[in-house]
């Protein structure tokens, strides 16, 4: 009677085909989602800059243009006045980037290179104003010069966008500790004094010490 062999395994040192990892799949690498904004960016920077209405990068690549880790949402913001709308979106369109309107009348969208770009003309509940679009700071943005949202109004825009159905003050937080220096508190608490949602992140912030309450009108201990 012949002995039962046991099936061959595996040479010594290899792994077991049914446990290696599967091979890659063919085909092109994936894009490069944060440089494919800030391309985008640097698309429309560009051709505002040449058609001439007054305009600064906003959310969360003006936060990056300031000096933050690059932690891009879905979109590119960029701000201009209610009366300029229509030649920027002109602009944009001679361009090539495809415009549409959104159902909020507060701002337009468009599309290029597969990016979405969002051309707002009110930020923080307000119209965009000279005055806002005046006190940004002109910043590089992946080598492209253009005026980006000052940190102040930054956070102010974060702030007024908090809601029972937004309240994530994980993207905040980092913004506040990074640029604190930059920010006038004392504005921000005057405005959101009243305000449940923004009142909190600025307790927060005592809380922890990334500003003081000399930092904030209306809280200094007596």
């Amino acid at each position: 009677m012949t002995t039962p062999t046991k099936p061959a395994g595996p040479p010594t040192g290899q792994v077991p085909e049914s446990l290696s990892p599967p091979a890659p799949a063919e085909g092109p690498l994936p894009k490069d989602h944060t440089q494919a904004i800030l391309e985008t960016t640097k698309l429309v920077a560009a051709l505002l800059k040449r058609s001439g209405p007054p305009f600064a990068l906003a959310g969360s690549v003006a936060a990056f243009a300031h000096g933050l880790p690059a932690r891009f949402q879905h979109d590119t913001d960029f701000c201009v006045r209610p009366e300029d709308a229509d030649a920027a979106i002109k602009a944009l369109e001679e361009g090539g980037i495809v415009m549409r309107r959104a159902p909020e009348d507060w701002l337009v969208k468009g599309r290029s290179g597969g990016e979405e770009i969002d051309l707002i003309f009110q930020l923080a509940r307000r119209p965009v104003s000279t005055e806002l679009l005046e006190r940004a700071d002109v910043k590089a943005v992946d080598s492209v010069w253009m005026p980006v949202l000052a940190p102040t109004d930054l956070m102010d825009s974060k702030l007024a966008a908090l809601c029972e159905h937004y309240c994530d003050f994980g993207d905040l937080l980092p913004m506040a500790r990074m640029l604190r220096e930059q920010i006038d508190w004392a504005r921000l608490d005057r405005t959101y004094r009243q305000e449940p949602l923004p009142d909190a992140f600025l307790h927060l912030l005592e809380g922890l010490r990334v500003i003081d309450r000399r930092d904030t009108a209306g809280r200094e201990e007596k």
